[in-house]
């Protein structure tokens, strides 16, 4: 939701990423309003979020940063902002967190079940039919192969480039740099601000 600043004439848009971030369309949808909305000259972006997922992220930050392509925008972040939550916070143009927040957590997960055990146990075999040799491949029904392990690594591999490049980008901070952050550790907001993952400590009234 988002919540005016001022009530007549020019605005300050108040907008909250709160929980999973999916790039779910209501989310798209607002953004896309604030961003065409010319009443409204600056933005303060409220993130309480853990992550979402990679596309997700991508998303909510391209949008944020359609709507810095227009009018300044401030990223606060309240309890965490982690994951999707930073890459969020990274389209804004100015970062602020309070100095317990926690923050970071820069990298990339892919999980899967494997049950096959268990189905060995209750006597439950899986049959199955498919086009090529990684299609749903790792399978939850067999020991993941090192062939479905690799293929599974090189994807992550590609979201944790991407996501350490664009916070090397956004931070303006050398990707060796970023690399050395970039290990999935989380960090508290003075941390943060000690690595300079983020511009400054403290709240909207900052």
């Amino acid at each position: 939701a988002w919540s005016q600043g001022w009530t007549l004439g020019n605005q300050i848009a108040r907008v909250r990423i709160d929980g999973l971030i999916t790039g779910d369309q209501r989310t798209m949808d607002l953004l896309k309003q604030v961003a065409e909305e010319d009443r409204i000259k600056a933005v303060i972006l409220r993130i309480d979020s853990p992550g979402g997922t990679t596309a997700g992220s991508e998303a909510i930050f391209e949008a944020v940063r359609k709507i810095a392509g227009k009018k300044p925008v401030v990223a606060v972040m309240d309890t965490v902002a982690a994951s999707g939550g930073y890459i969020t916070a990274l389209g804004a143009d100015h970062i602020i967190a309070r100095g317990n927040t926690i923050t970071g957590s820069i990298g990339v997960i892919f999980s899967f079940p494997e049950i096959s055990k268990l189905l060995d146990t209750l006597g439950v075999k899986m049959e199955e039919l498919k086009s090529g040799d990684m299609k749903a491949e790792p399978s939850p029904y067999k020991p993941v192969t090192e062939k479905a392990r690799a293929v599974s690594m090189a994807m992550v591999k590609d979201g944790f480039d991407w996501f350490t490049g664009l916070v090397a980008e956004r931070r303006k901070l050398p990707l060796a740099r970023v690399i050395e952050l970039a290990d999935g550790r989380v960090y508290t907001g003075r941390q943060a601000i000690a690595v300079q993952l983020i511009d400054e400590l403290g709240g909207e009234d900052s």
